[in-house]
C-alpha cells in the first residue's frame, strides 16, 4: 500500500497550496513543506514571497510632538518563512503590520496570471478587421452569429466572438446581440473539501505505515453517493473482509449532517453495548468536506480516541476501491441521476440488506451478511440496520423500491 506522488514540472495546484497553508500554520520549515509536496524546498519558498498578503496595523505611534511614525518591521519576518502563519502572536498581541500566506489568495492570483497570458488574438491584423467588418455588419442587419460565420467561413467559433464582444474587442456591443444580454453569468459553485491542515498525519501514506506498524490488513472505507443534486444523499461504510456495506441517508452533504449521524450511529452501538471503535478502528475516506469534522469522527462519546481516520490522495477513488466497487451493486437498484429524497432509513436499510445477501465469488459462495455476523456476532449487524435475505428473496434490481413501497420486501 505505497503511493508514491511525483510533482516535477507541475505547476502548484490549490489542494498543494492548501497543504503549503496548512503546514505553514504548523511552522514546518520550506525544507520540510518541499519533501511533503514533492517540491524543491526553493520552489516553496518562491511560491511563499510571491503570494504574500500584507494587513496593516490599526496601532498609530506617534512622537512627542504628536507626529505620526512608520511602523517598525517585525524582524522574525526578515528571515524565513516570512509570514507570520506560525506566530502564535498573529491573532492578538502583535502591533506591527503582519504579512499572511493563503493559499485561497494564491490560487487567485495564479489563476489571474495564467488566463492573462493566454489571452489575446490567435489572428492577424488585417483578418481580425476583416472579420470585424463582416460580423458587425451581419449582426446589424439583425443575422445571427452561426449564420454569419457558416456564410462567410470566417475561421473563428461562435464562443471566440463572444468573447471578442464581452472584452471590447469588436466594433458591436454585447447590447447589439439579442441572446447575450438575456442570460446571466454562471456561477462557479466549488466543492467544499477537507482543510490540507486536518490531513497531517492523515494522508494515504499515513494509513499505509499505521496499518503496516500495527499489523492491520482490514479497515473501513466510507464515501457518498449522491442522488438529486442539492437533495438527500447516502453515506457508505464498506468493512473491507468482506464488503459488508452500510449506507445512512443525509439530509444533505454537510459536515454537520455527517457528524450528526455519526454521533447517532455511536449512541445506538453504546445502547447494544457494542464500541464502534471495535467495528470501524481505521477509516478511510476521500477529501470531501463532509468529513471535515475529524473531531467527532475519531472520538467516542466520553470524548476519547476510539478511531483512527484518514484521506486518500486528491482524486485518487481507486485508493478505496472497495467501497467504489461496491455502488455498482448499489446503483442496480437506485441507478445513478436517481433521487434519494423519497427515500427514508428504513428504504435504505432494505436494500442495503439485500446488497449484503447476495452471494459472492471471492468469499466462495458466502455473502458479505454471513461473513460479518460470523466476526462481529448477529447482533451487530440488526445494530447497524441490516438484516438477512433469504438468498431466493433476493432483488438485485429497481424493482425492489416497488416491492418495498408495497410491503413485500
Amino acid at each position: 500500500m505505497t503511493d508514491l506522488r511525483i510533482t516535477k514540472n507541475k505547476h502548484l495546484d490549490l489542494e498543494t497550496r492548501n497543504e503549503i497553508q496548512g503546514c505553514l500554520d504548523h511552522g514546518m520549515t520550506f525544507k520540510a513543506i518541499g519533501r511533503r509536496i514533492g517540491k524543491d524546498q526553493t520552489t516553496v519558498s518562491k511560491e511563499v514571497k510571491k503570494h504574500i498578503t500584507v494587513r496593516a496595523s490599526n496601532y498609530v505611534r506617534r512622537n512627542e510632538q504628536g507626529e505620526e511614525l512608520p511602523h517598525e518591521p517585525c524582524p522574525l519576518l526578515l528571515k524565513a518563512p516570512f509570514v507570520c502563519n506560525p506566530c502564535s502572536k498573529r491573532s492578538y498581541g502583535c502591533r506591527k503590520d503582519k504579512q499572511f500566506y493563503f493559499a485561497s489568495h494564491a490560487q487567485e492570483n495564479y489563476m489571474t496570471t495564467l488566463s492573462e497570458s493566454r489571452k489575446g488574438i490567435a489572428l492577424n491584423r488585417q483578418v481580425f478587421y476583416d472579420n470585424d467588418r463582416i460580423i458587425s455588419k451581419g449582426v446589424k442587419n439583425g443575422q445571427h452569429l452561426y449564420h454569419i460565420l457558416q456564410t462567410h467561413n470566417l475561421g473563428v467559433s461562435k464562443s471566440s466572438v463572444y468573447r471578442y464582444v464581452k472584452k471590447g474587442y469588436l466594433s458591436i456591443a454585447a447590447i447589439d446581440l439579442p441572446r447575450a444580454v438575456k442570460f446571466k453569468p454562471r456561477k462557479q459553485q466549488y466543492a467544499p473539501y477537507v482543510p490540507a491542515a486536518l490531513k497531517i498525519g492523515r494522508s494515504y501514506e499515513d494509513v499505509c505505515a499505521y496499518c503496516e506498524l500495527n499489523n492491520i490488513r482490514n479497515w473501513v472505507e466510507m464515501d457518498t453517493v449522491i442522488g438529486r443534486v442539492g437533495g438527500k444523499c447516502i453515506m457508505t461504510f464498506d468493512f473491507t473482509f468482506c464488503n459488508f456495506m452500510i449506507g445512512i441517508l443525509l439530509d444533505n452533504k454537510s459536515a454537520a449532517e455527517v457528524s450528526a449521524k455519526i454521533i447517532g450511529l455511536k449512541q445506538r452501538l453504546a445502547e447494544a453495548h457494542l464500541c464502534f471503535g471495535t467495528l470501524f478502528p481505521v477509516v478511510l475516506t476521500d477529501n470531501g468536506g463532509e468529513f471535515s469534522d475529524v473531531f467527532t469522527l475519531e472520538t467516542g462519546l466520553d470524548e476519547t480516541k476510539e478511531t483512527s481516520l484518514f484521506f486518500c490522495d486528491p482524486n485518487k477513488a481507486y485508493q478505496k476501491p472497495r467501497v467504489e466497487k461496491n455502488h455498482t451493486l448499489f446503483r442496480d437498484i437506485l441507478p445513478k441521476g436517481s433521487s434519494f429524497d423519497a427515500l427514508t432509513q428504513d428504504t435504505a436499510d432494505i436494500i442495503f440488506s439485500h446488497i449484503n445477501s447476495v452471494k459472492r465469488k471471492q468469499f466462495n459462495g458466502k455473502s458479505p451478511f454471513e461473513l460479518f455476523a460470523f466476526a462481529f456476532g448477529q447482533d451487530a449487524p440488526k445494530v447497524l440496520g441490516i438484516s438477512f435475505v433469504e438468498p431466493d428473496q433476493v432483488v438485485q434490481s429497481p424493482r425492489l423500491l416497488s416491492l418495498i413501497q408495497a410491503g413485500k420486501a
